[in-house]
């Protein structure tokens, strides 16, 4: 596999690379980014139930309240 380095800036979040190089369509390219650090994003995960048969337990129940009078 042979590497060439090639300089690019970030904009509009698309890479432009500075040199006047045309990739081919589905080049496979590594990003390196030097002196940043990325800060992760919190994931929020679904809650899973372990035992199937608890979801009897969160069923969704209505109640219908009575119309206020005279307001």
């Amino acid at each position: 596999m042979s590497v060439v380095t090639l300089e690019g800036i970030v904009e509009h979040n698309r890479i432009r690379l500075l040199d006047e190089v045309q990739l081919p369509d589905n080049t496979k390219v590594y990003v390196i980014v030097p002196g940043i650090e990325v800060e992760r994003a919190a994931h929020m995960y679904s809650p899973r139930l372990a035992l199937r048969e608890q979801a009897a337990d969160f069923m969704m129940e209505i109640i219908e309240e009575p119309p206020n009078a005279g307001v």
